[in-house]
Order: structure tokens, then C-alpha cells, then sequence
């Protein structure tokens, strides 16, 4: 992020744990569609992403 986000974008990154990921790369080039697709699928009662289409291969 380039600089502090909303109060409402700032609200959800708490709330799905990703507080603390948004600081890390403070005033870094990133992708917000990306950042928004990770919030969406994280999980925070299992602490994982959840990703329907991945198989995994042995």
C-alpha cells in the first residue's frame, strides 16, 4: 500500500488477521487484486487459504 487505507479496508484487514501482512510492505508496489483475493479466501478459524480448484499431487 502507498499509504494508510481506509478506515473500512483497514476494518476487514483486521478482521481476517492481515493486519499485520499490510505492514509488512508499507509503502511497496502491490497488487490490490491479489491482496483482495487472499482476504477473501483466507480462513481464519483454520489459519488457511482456501483454494477449491488446487489438487494436491503426490
Amino acid at each position: 500500500m502507498s499509504g494508510p487505507p481506509s478506515p473500512l479496508i483497514e476494518n476487514y484487514l483486521r478482521e481476517t488477521s492481515f493486519w499485520h501482512v499490510a505492514n509488512i510492505g508499507w509503502g511497496c508496489k502491490s497488487d490490490p487484486k491479489l491482496i483482495s483475493v487472499f482476504i477473501e479466501r483466507w480462513r481464519p478459524e483454520t489459519h488457511t487459504f482456501h483454494h477449491a480448484e488446487s489438487v494436491p499431487s503426490l
